[in-house]
């Protein structure tokens, strides 16, 4: 990942300093701009690899800046970690529905979100297994073909609806979804899914998993995650 090209949008000087003296330390080439005006005409311009991006700026804001970034073919497929306070758990959500794949909040460890953007950029080079593969990790093992969850070689005995909502994180490791996304995602065959029903959901899947069911994690606030 070494030179891959990060666009940071921060409006702070000492923030934004501060990221790209860490980003070039590890190796990391970095485009720094100060608005959400000059985010969307260098992001179009330079074609990053990545996008660390303020929610609070100067004119066009953050989500917005999102939204139209997801919105336009030529970078929709740009990753985007977004920064934000503790405090803004709803623009979180509004933001990963708009399409960014991270989020990291303020103050932040520089640590911390080098191997957000590591894991970020190794999600994207990945290919997402398509929805008739297996996908196996650790001792568990999701087949849709046979639409069967076992443990261990032991199968677990899931509701139509309960597979949907663990299959559909287990594909995407590592990413964070809300729960209106897991509702737009799944449909429920034997259960009326809806947002809060998704908390009711997982419970159960959890449950039936035994140890297993640490692999979905819970995002206070905001959603769940399958570990990677």
């Amino acid at each position: 990942m070494a030179r891959e090209r990060i666009l940071v949008v921060e409006d702070e000087e000492d923030i934004q300093e501060l990221i790209r003296y860490n980003l070039s330390k590890e190796g990391f080439q970095v485009d720094l701009v100060s608005s959400g005006e000059e985010a969307l005409t260098m992001a179009s311009a330079s074609m990053p690899k990545l996008i660390v991006l303020d929610l609070m700026l100067p004119g066009v804001g953050g989500l917005e800046v999102c939204k139209l970034l997801k919105n336009n073919p030529k970078t929709m497929h740009v990753p985007v970690i977004m920064l934000t306070a503790k405090s803004e758990e709803s623009d979180i959500v509004i933001g990963l529905e708009l399409g960014a794949d991270d989020y990291i909040t303020k103050p932040f460890s520089p640590k911390v979100l080098i191997a957000r953007i590591r894991a970020c950029l190794r999600r994207k080079m990945a290919e997402v297994p398509p929805e008739n593969v297996a996908v196996r990790t650790g001792n568990l093992i999701i087949d849709p073909t046979k639409h069967s969850v076992s443990v261990k070689g032991k199968a677990v005995d899931l509701t139509a609806t309960e597979f949907g909502v663990l299959h559909f994180l287990a594909r995407k490791p590592g990413w964070v979804f809300t729960r209106q996304q897991i509702v737009d995602a799944v449909k429920g065959e034997d259960y009326a899914v809806t947002d809060r029903s998704v908390d009711v959901q997982l419970v159960g899947v959890r449950r039936k998993l035994g140890p297993c069911g640490d692999y979905i994690e819970t995002i206070r606030g905001v959603g769940y995650r399958f570990r990677e």
